[in-house]
């Protein structure tokens, strides 16, 4: 028999009386079921030879002439215009002393407004948009800010338990200086519903860690007649840290 909501409650319930308190989640979260799956059950492997140091060197670099206007407008990367609410997101990329950080390559990617992904392994049965791929990046400037232009994602199911659907989200890369800093995380958005039913953003044990992953709506950011705006600052280190999800 399927998992129903109110077991996922208990299970959610359990997990976080269990959990010490923390901004960032336990690898094995039972009510995120792949995450048995997902995390390191082994000791990291060390990296030996001559240059142990040769892993940092496996980062991507990009400059102002490799990223592009066009690659932070995810609603101008093909002939047409995509369907759903144009949307615009910004922020700061800040370190644990709020100092930017600069030159930062970011990647985003997310559903369409259907709540489908443009990958041949999602069976959701919802349209694709031949408009839309889904996929961007951008470098922060020196203030360390960033801007995207897309449009927002719809929600989508994912077979976790009974009747789950997954909140509407964007998926943010961040990779430092290399490869082995990367920063995997979600930006979700202000008054979604399904937010307390997503047992990924609820494995995160403490509440104020969790709203961190939560956009603020920013009239300011709104460009009028074409886009709403949301602002959402990404933190890399310290106690206000935007949580990342290493490990799954």
């Amino acid at each position: 028999m399927p998992l129903t909501q109110q077991d996922l409650d208990r299970e959610i319930a359990a997990a976080r009386a269990d959990a010490p308190p923390s901004p960032h989640p336990p690898r094995d979260y039972p009510p995120y079921r792949s995450s048995a799956l997902r995390h390191p059950h082994r000791a990291p492997v060390v990296v030996r030879g001559d240059d142990p140091d040769l892993v940092e060197l496996h980062t991507p670099v990009f400059g102002p002439a490799d990223v592009t206007e066009l690659d932070s407008d995810l609603t101008r990367q093909h002939r047409g215009e995509p369907l759903g609410e144009r949307i615009t997101v910004s922020g700061r990329v800040l370190d644990s002393r709020g100092r930017p950080v600069r030159g930062q390559l970011i990647e985003l990617w997310q559903a369409n407004a259907s709540g489908r992904y443009a990958h041949r392994r999602d069976r959701h049965p919802a349209p694709l948009d031949p408009n839309f791929t889904g996929l961007g990046r951008a470098l922060t400037g020196d203030d360390g800010g960033y801007r995207f232009t897309t449009v927002k994602p719809g929600a989508y199911p994912w077979r976790n338990h009974e009747n789950a659907w997954r909140p509407a989200h964007l998926h943010f890369s961040l990779f430092g200086t290399a490869f082995a800093q990367r920063l995997v995380t979600q930006m979700y958005f202000p008054g979604d519903p399904l937010l307390a039913y997503d047992p990924i953003l609820q494995s995160v044990p403490e509440a104020a860690a969790r709203e961190r992953l939560v956009a603020a709506w920013d009239h300011g950011l709104t460009v009028p007649e074409f886009s709403l705006g949301y602002r959402w600052d990404i933190v890399l280190d310290g106690p206000s840290a935007t949580w990342t999800e290493e490990g799954r």
